[in-house]
């Protein structure tokens, strides 16, 4: 059983979608890490018009689903194995761009991947210009740092996707829904992150792993921990 991702595009931007199709599996095609979704291969058959990524099935869901299912008991293992898996992408100089529930998925072993690299971006000044897609500003706004929502106002000279905007979004997690779940509409959450506003302290939260993700919330993107940090400081697994 495979999972086929099929590029989707209209005649007005079927030149971008292809683009943007590229650079996803150019991306995904060198990552190999026991925490992230592996590609293994192109399909050009299935859908006579179109491109496709494969990678496996993954029955349980995504990790929002299979922790519905499953509850929290396995939440800070899962958590762990999601920043491992950052911390290899970071490793390799990339910026994943849209971290957030839905795009954790879990292994029919119950173990997190990392998955959809469509946003992703490859930190090399080389070739930034053909694989990086950091001036699309598509993705979930509840997930994105401040300096995303208003670069300007935070040190930023454009809109740029970071290892700290991705960490910002890796922080977003641990409260165990979307941030800021009951606020609507999403231009209201810009305005809350800007003003620095962020999610409430989980019931279930120790004061000393709040106090971590605190600092991941940080406003100015230099002074948060990185992947790394987060990992030496990660409460052992119960």
């Amino acid at each position: 059983m495979v999972a086929v991702k099929r590029i989707r595009s209209f005649t007005s931007n079927a030149h971008r979608a292809r683009l943007q199709f590229l650079r996803e599996a150019l991306v995904w095609q060198g990552l190999n890490h026991r925490f992230i979704l592996p590609l293994i291969g192109i399909d050009r058959e299935t859908f006579a018009d179109s491109f496709c990524m494969v990678s496996p099935w993954m029955k349980q869901g995504t990790v929002l689903k299979y922790l519905e299912t499953h509850g929290r008991t396995e939440v800070d293992r899962l958590l762990l194995e999601i920043a491992q898996g950052l911390e290899y992408l970071h490793s390799r100089h990339i910026v994943h761009g849209d971290l957030r529930g839905a795009n954790i998925l879990v292994s029919d072993d119950g173990h997190g991947c990392l998955a959809d690299f469509g946003l992703s971006t490859i930190i090399s000044e080389e070739i930034s210009e053909l694989l990086t897609s950091s001036s699309n500003r598509a993705g979930s706004v509840r997930w994105f740092a401040p300096e995303l929502i208003s670069p300007a106002d935070f040190g930023c000279a454009k809109f740029a996707r970071t290892p700290a905007s991705d960490v910002y979004a890796y922080a977003c997690l641990y409260t165990g829904r979307p941030p800021f779940a009951d606020v609507t509409p999403e231009t209201a959450v810009m305005f809350q992150v800007i003003r620095g506003e962020r999610p409430q302290q989980p019931a279930n939260m120790s004061e000393q792993l709040w106090r971590l993700v605190s600092a991941v919330w940080a406003p100015a993107p230099g002074t948060r921990p990185t992947v790394g940090d987060i990992l030496a400081l990660f409460p052992t697994p119960s």
